[in-house]
């Protein structure tokens, strides 16, 4: 058997990332809403001032899957925090312990780097990645209610000035 490789993305990793952001969209029934190209994950995820990170799992030379994240703060703890933006395994490697290995990549990451927190979102009706969270020992977060901004709606309240 193969054996499973974590390591950081990089700027090359640019279109197998976009690839796997849009089988997670599509995953997520929401293929039509990913905008993002290839030149933007380069020029966001990768640039000098970015505080994005990537992770490449791969088995052998095949890219199995990724996950991006970042570092947020807790005020109430008085440390930083790791922030799961995405996370994919391919469906052909799904219960194979690929998903879990990616976790722990990444909780040890967030151990080193001192974190109070290991967060991410997950959709109400993805059942089958609520019980893998919590056959880890992750519990959902039911009081807090994300709220979101975007496109006009972000415009027009970055345009208002104070009277």
């Amino acid at each position: 058997m193969t054996q499973l490789n974590i390591r950081e993305a990089t700027a090359q990793d640019a279109g197998t990332i976009l690839g796997f952001i849009t089988d997670l969209a599509i995953y997520e029934k929401a293929g039509n809403e990913v905008l993002a190209t290839e030149e933007d994950i380069c020029n966001s995820l990768f640039s000098k001032d970015s505080s994005t990170h990537g992770l490449i799992c791969s088995m052998g030379d095949e890219a199995v899957g990724f996950a991006i994240y970042f570092f947020n703060y807790s005020t109430w703890l008085g440390k930083p925090g790791l922030y799961l933006e995405d996370l994919y395994i391919r469906p052909e490697h799904r219960g194979t312990g690929t998903g879990t290995r990616l976790l722990t990549h990444l909780a040890g990451i967030a151990v080193a780097k001192g974190c109070g927190r290991f967060e991410w979102s997950v959709l109400d009706w993805n059942e089958s990645a609520i019980k893998f969270y919590e056959s880890l020992g992750a519990k959902p977060q039911e009081e807090w209610i994300v709220y979101r901004l975007t496109g006009k709606s972000l415009k027009d309240l970055a345009a208002v000035t104070e009277a």
